[in-house]
């Protein structure tokens, strides 16, 4: 059995560490270096929150991903990753913010040891998309690998058409297309297949939960707990949204 959970980073530096050890070790295994999602200036920011997917008693890590709100000091990775190709996505981000807040799914990883089980991809769609509900945004976005447009798509996400050429770069070598992405729903999710909205609101409305989910290697127990951790002494360091 696997445990999901929810951590806002800056309140669990070690579970953020052993995150980041897992990020830059599956990247380093494809030779890939420059990644503005692994940098690790989200550790220190309040808006940062981190979903890992570790073993039972959390010694050890198979995968993960990020949510980030704007509005904090660090700018969400997908404007680190394409203002030198098209700047406008500096006044996308901040109109979003405006208009209710926004946010950036992000640093998505999972170990060769769990290839195949969708725990690195789908599932993590599926959490990402139920936690949302948590935090004050009214958009979100991504900037997703080919190997996961196809998921975005299933979870609701639609191609960001007003940057780069149609929404495409080249990212993060030039042999590599990466594209900008945008639930414009995240409350109701009505973008979403229909198979997966009633997944991602089953999540939603029943956080704490065991499924056994199926993949293409067969089924894994995965022991889920969506409500996010957070300890009170850095509330103060939230900006008003």
């Amino acid at each position: 059995m696997l445990k999901v959970r929810v951590f806002r980073a800056i309140d669990y530096p070690e579970e953020c560490m052993q995150y980041i050890g897992g990020h830059r070790k599956v990247l380093e295994a494809y030779g890939v270096t420059k990644v503005t999602s692994a940098s690790i200036d989200w550790m220190y920011e309040p808006y940062a929150y981190l979903i890992t997917v570790t073993s039972e008693d959390s010694d050890k890590i198979y995968g993960g991903c990020r949510i980030q709100l704007s509005g904090g000091s660090v700018p969400l990775p997908i404007e680190s990753a394409i203002n030198t190709m098209d700047v406008r996505i500096y006044d996308i981000v901040k109109q979003l913010h405006l208009q209710g807040g926004t946010g950036e799914f992000c640093g998505l990883w999972n170990s060769r040891e769990v290839a195949g089980w969708g725990v690195g991809s789908i599932v993590l769609f599926r959490v990402v998309n139920a936690v949302l509900s948590q935090l004050p945004i009214t958009t979100f976005l991504s900037f997703c690998a080919q190997t996961t447009f196809k998921n975005s798509s299933k979870t609701g996400y639609k191609i960001l058409t007003a940057v780069g050429n149609q929404g495409t770069f080249y990212y993060p070598k030039e042999d590599l297309i990466a594209t900008a992405m945008i639930l414009e729903d995240p409350w109701e999710q009505r973008g979403a297949h229909p198979e997966e909205r009633e997944k991602i609101m089953h999540l939603r409305n029943n956080p704490v939960q065991t499924i056994v989910e199926k993949g293409p290697k067969g089924e894994m127990i995965l022991d889920y707990d969506l409500r996010i951790r957070k300890a009170p002494q850095h509330d103060n360091l939230l900006l008003v949204k």
